[in-house]
């Protein structure tokens, strides 16, 4: 992927050297990442118990910790060695929303408002609870922000066999896309909808999923005709949306596959919505409630 390397996006907030962030997975109102999937998915056969429940907000949210964004920071080793992926995550992140600042009144007549991008390390205070970084990724529609620890990034290409930035561009992107949801009043629906039909919770859960992906990909092809695409970036994608896919992760963790516990889609399917969305450009493609 072409860019830029530059400074740190004032969207960002960078909590790396937070200490006491809490763990636990007291998950609330949030998505899970593909590293929690991994956890629950593995309790769950262990146990024979739909662990997955726990995501419906059986439990009160831990109290958000609170911290002070942007603060000066040291340059400990770890810290510089982190600044070239810092400098790519922020370029990502600003991209993203430069675009749905764009395509959501163009689409949908509708303003965007920035998402923040919060930095740990091994564990986080969220607005939604306490998570780890085994959580992965994940998008925290109460505070509307997205939290990632850098670290995952080498997980995805160590552990998922995902490796390229324009990868972990889609990881980013599919979070900000769970952030473009929110604006539209969709994952707001699809809570209604799970406290009216507990049972449909995971349906849902890979509906809401993929339709992030698709969001994920009506990005990537503005990057396309931006010309910040690089030959290969868009396989690197679609390897990033097919390794994450619950069919694989499941076969990865238990060697079995089963697909009521699944709550973001397979990988065939986490393709094919990236690709419709790199395909059409357009938020009316993306109905996966309506297919």
């Amino acid at each position: 992927m072409k860019w830029t390397p530059g400074g740190e996006s004032p969207d960002i907030e960078d909590r790396r050297d937070d200490t006491g962030g809490g763990g636990g997975f007291q998950f609330g109102g949030m998505h899970i990442g593909i590293g929690g999937a991994i956890i629950l998915l593995i309790l769950s056969f262990v146990f024979k118990t739909n662990f997955f429940a726990l995501l419906s907000g059986g439990g009160s949210p831990a109290p958000s910790s609170v911290s002070e964004p942007n603060r000066p920071r040291g340059t400990s080793p770890r810290d510089e060695a982190e600044k070239p992926l810092v400098q790519f995550v922020s370029f990502v992140l600003d991209d993203t929303q430069k675009t749905w600042a764009t395509v959501l009144p163009e689409q949908e007549n509708k303003p965007y408002r920035h998402a923040k991008l919060v930095l740990f390390r091994d564990a986080i205070q969220s607005g939604c609870g306490g998570a780890e970084a085994a959580t992965g990724p994940f998008y925290c529609p109460q505070d509307e922000k997205v939290y990632i620890d850098l670290d995952f990034y080498d997980e995805l290409k160590r552990r998922f066999g995902a490796p390229g930035q324009f990868a972990q561009a889609y990881v980013l992107a599919h979070e900000i896309g769970h952030h473009v949801q929110k604006i539209l009043g969709i994952e707001g629906q699809e809570q209604r909808m799970v406290q009216q039909n507990p049972r449909a919770k995971n349906q849902l859960s890979v509906k809401l999923e993929l339709q992030a992906d698709c969001f994920a990909g009506i990005w990537a092809q503005t990057t396309q005709q931006r010309g910040l695409l690089e030959p290969g970036d868009i396989d690197s994608a679609l390897g990033a949306a097919a390794a994450v896919g619950d069919d694989r992760l499941q076969k990865q963790a238990t060697g079995h596959v089963s697909p009521d516990t699944f709550t973001h889609g397979t990988s065939e399917q986490r393709v094919s919505w990236f690709r419709r969305g790199f395909e059409s450009g357009q938020i009316s493609s993306c109905d996966t409630f309506g297919r």
